[in-house]
């Protein structure tokens, strides 16, 4: 018994020397280093994708707490919710994927970040269709992982697939470990996604999207391409400052970088007046938010 505690008091100055290497680690990587790995990673999965089957190569990529907005309104939530309704989707019949990445950012801390770009989906006989995707990332022992993740169709027409500048940290810091700083973030930003549906019924929901976006902010939207820019992506709602029929809040959940500057939200949209029995009564959404520092406001930069 006293070998083993021996044993053990000897090895706690080498799990502490090893817990403060990784974090002079991280404070030293350059943040363009770090979110290279990122897209390296994204587009390693691709080609491991490459002949398997949609609903199988996606889930190799995804965390075991993942999220997946439904058609139906609601979410998947966790791995194998999110492999069934893969599976249950008929677009994904018998069809296998590849995609790229056109931007990528991350965490000060080097634990979280996003990437999102385009998706071909190819099946048998029929003719290759294009796809948006925006993916929310959270790093693990294992490497990179999908926390969030969501789809959407990329119809004819012009998109632009070459690679845009990166959301960077100023520099790297270490992770900060204590919970209440983590669960002050995270409470912080599920508060101004609030503010942002509040708002939004104050000043019009062109507006709103506007004040709460980034000026290099990117929305899914409907067309083929994404949409940059909270200000192209305000004019895209109808003008004038009438509140809309809906509001949000991040009633579903909430992750955040302990560094404070990275996080993602996500909900439900529901209609003031409800909807006939029978309707789906809103939307599933998650948005990703970015600051400069945990002293400035959140703005949304990908949703």
């Amino acid at each position: 018994m006293k070998l083993v505690a021996l044993l053990i008091v000897a090895a706690v100055p080498a799990l502490a020397s090893c817990a403060v290497n990784s974090a002079a680690t991280v404070a030293q990587a350059d943040p363009q280093a770090v979110v290279d790995g990122l897209l390296a990673t994204d587009r390693a999965f691709s080609a491991q994708a490459a002949g398997k089957p949609l609903a199988a190569a996606l889930p190799a990529m995804f965390d075991d707490t993942v999220i997946l907005p439904l058609p139906t309104g609601t979410f998947a939530t966790g791995r194998e919710a999110a492999i069934a309704a893969l599976n249950a989707n008929p677009v994904n019949a018998g069809a296998s994927a590849q995609w790229a990445p056109v931007r990528a950012g991350i965490s000060a801390d080097g634990t979280q970040g996003f990437t999102y770009g385009f998706m071909t989906v190819r099946a048998a006989g029929k003719p290759d269709v294009r796809a948006k995707y925006l993916a929310y990332w959270v790093k693990r022992p294992e490497g990179w992982r999908v926390a969030a993740y969501k789809r959407a169709a990329s119809g004819p027409g012009d998109v632009q697939t070459q690679l845009r500048a990166a959301a960077l940290p100023a520099r790297m810091i270490p992770p900060n470990s204590d919970a209440r700083t983590i669960d002050a973030y995270r409470a912080g930003l599920a508060a101004n996604e609030k503010a942002f549906s509040d708002q939004s019924q104050i000043i019009g929901i062109g507006p709103a999207f506007l004040e709460f976006g980034a000026e290099d902010a990117m929305n899914m939207g409907p067309g083929p391409d994404f949409t940059f820019g909270n200000q192209t992506i305000s004019s895209g709602f109808p003008p004038g400052n009438k509140p809309p029929p809906f509001y949000w809040s991040a009633d579903a959940g909430a992750l955040v970088a302990s560094s404070g500057d990275l996080g993602v939200t996500w909900g439900l949209i529901r209609p003031h007046v409800p909807r006939p029995a029978g309707e789906r009564q809103g939307g599933a959404f998650f948005t990703i938010w970015r600051r400069a520092t945990p002293q400035a406001p959140w703005r949304y930069i990908a949703e």
